[in-house]
This record gives C-alpha cells, structure tokens and sequence, in this order.
C-alpha cells in the first residue's frame, strides 16, 4: 500500500530544508577533522556533490515529483535491508577520516588523481539522473508498489540495477577526491554490502514484481557489465 501523498509545496519545503540542514553538517564531517578551511580537496568535493543535488532536486520536483517523495523514505520493510543499513553506518568513516588525514598528513594523493576522481564521481551523477528519469518507481528502499512495471530500457538494458552501480562509482573514489589513502579501507566495504542488499532485492522483486523473472533472463548482469 503506498504512503499519503505530500503536497507540492510541503514536498520542496521538506526537500529545501534537507539541503539547507545537510550542506553546513557535512561542512563540520569535513573541515572540524582537518582543523582548517585550507582543505581545498572537500571544496571541490562538496561542489561536485551539491550542486548535483541541487539541480536534481529542481528538476525533479518539476518533471517527477512522486519520485522524489519514493527517494525519501528510509523506512526498510525487510529485515535483510535492515541488517544491511545498519552496517552501512561504517560506510561514514569514508567521509570522516580525510579530514584527520589532512590535518595529521598521513596522505599525500596526486592532484591529478583527484581531479580524476573527482571526475568519476561526477559520472556517477550522471549515471544516477538518468537512473531516475528511467525509472519513477526508484525508491531508497526495496518495496514494490500495486501496478509497478518493469523497468528494462535506458541504463536498465545494461545491467539490473544501475543505481547501485552509481552508488559504487561515487564512493569508492570519495577518498581519493578528498585527498586520503587511508579512507579507501572503509569505503571499500560498500562492495559486499551492495551485493548483499542486490541479492536480497532480488528475492522481493522475483516474488513481488510482475514479469522481473523474465527480465532477469533477458538481463544477465545485475551490477556490472560483462562481470556480475
């Protein structure tokens, strides 16, 4: 059954507001660790990451703004997911320990590998807006709605969950474009976390979905091409 419907106005109230709330929080995740602004690294960074955000958030409260209010739930039914959420607050360490890694000096990454990086991270962006201009029924949480169809053009001919591939591409290279080595170890767990949350969203999928078992076979790869 699906939730109360926001209204417009509320919905871009609650979506502004998140914004507004998370820019100066992930200033704090980045610059208080490093005990400076001089951290040019998490500048870029934070720009790379916001003004996607931003700019999806416009964009899609106008073309498709039930997508937006799916992309806000958190609240997980299955008690995989929930496992799996729980884990994932590890995955913060990604983000919190470039700034110590800036302020102690344990790093010294190239600024070409930033810059590629950093670039990476803004195809992931790219990867993950036209996920969500594919697919309207792309919730944070694994849930199947009455009369969901499959999805099985754009990215979704490629690979059966193309958001998650997004999701990988952004943050195992965050360490990098924030100047650290050392986050690379925390943020790699975000590999065996999305292969277990794929193979449970599966399970719901083939027994909720109509017509996912077909499209499994005609899609083979659930993440990347050619591989898995």
């Amino acid at each position: 059954m699906s939730e109360k419907k926001l209204s417009p106005s509320k919905l871009k109230i609650i979506v502004y507001g998140r914004l507004l709330i998370f820019i100066p929080l992930w200033s704090v995740i980045f610059f208080l660790p490093a005990g400076t602004f001089d951290y040019w690294q998490a500048w870029v960074y934070m720009g790379i990451f916001f003004v996607p955000a931003i700019v999806f958030s416009v964009y899609f409260l106008k073309k498709d703004p039930q997508l937006i209010e799916r992309r806000m739930r958190m609240k997980e039914k299955e008690k995989e997911q929930k496992m799996i959420i729980k884990l994932s607050y590890f995955l913060f360490l990604t983000f919190l320990l470039p700034g110590f890694d800036r302020r102690l000096g344990w790093s010294d990454v190239p600024v070409p590998l930033v810059i590629v990086a950093d670039i990476v991270i803004l195809l992931s962006f790219g990867l993950s807006f036209l996920v969500m201009r594919e697919n309207s029924y792309a919730s944070r949480v694994i849930e199947v709605e009455q009369d969901q169809p499959v999805i099985s053009s754009g990215p979704y001919a490629l690979v059966r969950h193309p958001m998650y591939l997004g999701v990988m591409l952004m943050f195992l290279p965050s360490p990098l474009a924030l100047g650290s080595y050392w986050a690379m170890i925390p943020s790699l767990l975000i590999i065996p976390l999305l292969v277990a949350r794929i193979l449970n969203e599966e399970k719901v999928l083939v027994r909720e979905l109509k017509g996912y078992q077909e499209y499994r076979q005609k899609v083979k790869y659930r993440l990347i091409p050619s591989l898995w």
